[in-house]
Parts: structure tokens; sequence; C-alpha cells
């Protein structure tokens, strides 16, 4: 069992993708003790959304809010149905904004980290600020036990609409790609390359053909910005860069041989076939602390 979230009155609703991944049948179970069948209209593996619609109408639900706009130490609140014990509410703050922890099938992670409790069966549920609006989808716990510690993650609602709405209109996301292995810069390499401070994020392979080998970027370049905006992280980055359109081109701003430099990189469309083993040395991302592919 897990849970969900309804967020509009025709009966569409969000849930993890773990929650219904394999099902073959999905039952819906709303507060008032009524029951209904529910059908699959998307789900997406990568990011651990899935988008279920039951026949019912008027509906009471949840607004979405804007999940950037949270700050760290808001007070929110977790709705769920943990261990099957029914509906829970539960209570903390934010802890964390942007977390990645590379646990989970998920390809695409940019959580939000909040010590409300949280515990297994609250997969899928609300994360709701105190106005009430839906600001995360609980997704995961970090635990040596496998029970709350004030560890959770949820996904954060923009991530959540932009899957859905493409979900709910073809069936599946479409996502963009440049095509080249990174790692987040460390201290030494930003020494040993002059940068200025410890940021952006190093290019450690390029995939022939791609969009990224098409724009000229290379191996040992660092990426410092994407359409003018600072990259400080490599999860930061694959997340924009997913967000994109396949298509799109952006302008990608370079540290090499000591100075910035800009280029136009066309985005390809990203398939788990972009995991496949780079040239120049670089390995495909595994999720891992070492390299991201994007």
């Amino acid at each position: 069992m897990g849970s969900g979230v309804i967020v509009s009155a025709d009966g569409t609703i969000l849930t993890n993708h773990h929650v219904i991944d394999g099902a073959e049948k999905i039952t819906v179970s709303l507060q008032n003790n009524k029951t209904y069948d529910a059908k699959v209209v998307g789900s997406d593996k990568p990011s651990d959304l899935a988008v279920l619609k039951i026949d019912a109408s008027e509906l009471p639900f949840l607004q979405l809010g804007d999940s950037d706009a949270v700050r760290v130490g808001d007070i929110v609140l977790a709705i769920g149905n943990p261990l099957g014990i029914g509906q829970t509410v539960t209570a903390g703050i934010i802890s964390a904004k942007g977390r990645s922890t590379g646990i989970s099938d998920g390809t695409f992670e940019d959580f939000l980290q909040t010590d409300a409790p949280i515990n297994r069966g609250n997969s899928g549920g609300a994360l709701v600020n105190l106005s009430g609006e839906l600001i995360g989808i609980n997704s995961q716990i970090l635990s040596p036990s496998g029970g709350n510690i004030g560890i959770g993650f949820s996904i954060p609602s923009n991530m959540a609409k932009g899957v859905m709405e493409q979900l709910v209109s073809s069936g599946k996301v479409r996502r963009g790609m440049l095509g080249i292995n990174i790692q987040d810069i460390s201290e030494d390499v930003a020494s040993s390359l002059e940068l200025k401070d410890v940021s952006g994020v190093l290019v450690s392979g390029v995939r022939d053909g791609s969009a990224a080998a098409r724009a000229g970027i290379k191996r040992g370049d660092v990426i410092v910005s994407l359409n003018g905006e600072k990259v400080d992280s490599g999860n930061v980055l694959r997340n924009k860069v997913a967000a994109t359109a396949p298509g799109t081109e952006l302008t990608v701003g370079i540290w090499r041989d000591g100075k910035v430099i800009e280029v136009k990189a066309r985005l390809d469309e990203f398939d788990l076939a972009g995991n496949a083993p780079m040239q120049n040395g670089g390995s495909g991302a595994e999720g891992g602390k070492l390299g991201l592919t994007l």
C-alpha cells in the first residue's frame, strides 16, 4: 500500500512510480471510505512519479504550490498512510533543498528534505505548507532501520507539475540531453584549473555525435553557466537540462584555458541508453557521487 494526492476535482491523482509499479489492479480508498478502481494515465520511472485517474467528480483536491519559493526552516505537514494504519498527518520543517540521494531507481532527483515523520506507506503522499498548498510528493527516507529518523525526501511540486502535465497530455515525459558525463568541482580541481571559486561542473566525457559534441564541448571543460545562470552543482545542471524540451538551443558558459567562452547547444532527447559509456575515458553515470550523465 502507498499514498496519493488528488490534484484536480475530476479524480486526477499524483503518486510515486514505485507505489504502482508492476500492479495488475489499483484500488484507491478515500478518507470517506469510498473506493474506486484507478487507471494509470502515465508513469515515469526517472522521476519516480505516476498519474492515476479515478471515475469521480467534484472531489476536494490540493492546489499545487511553488516549491521554488520554499525556504529552509519552513514548517510543513506530511500526509499519508504510514504502515497501512490510515490517513495520518505529521509536522516538521524543510531541512534542505536540492538533495540527491542516489538510493532509488529515480534518475532525476531534486528533493526537498524534511524531518516531518515519514514511514513506509507514506510514499506518494502530500507534503504541504501552512497555506495548504502541495509543495512535494513524499518519496524516500534514509534510515539504518527502515523506520523514520527524521531524514525524509519529497519530490518538489514544480518538478511534479511538469512531469504530470506531460503524462496527461501524451502519456510520457520527454527530456533534453547534452550527452556528457560530469563531476562536481572539488577545491583541488578548482585550484588546478585556476577557477576563481569552487563552482561549476567538470566535463569528464562527451558522447560522439551528441548535442555537446556538435557544440564543441570537450572533456576537461568546466560548465559554469546555462543560459546566463550560474551553475553550482552537477545535479542542478542535470535537472535544468532535463527540464528543457529536446530541440531547444541553450547557451552554455564554459571555462577553458583560463577564460569563459559561450557555445550554443541544441539538445537531444534523453533516453536510458544515455547511460552507455562515453568517449575519452568518461564512465556512464549510475547516479552516484563520481559522475552524472546528462
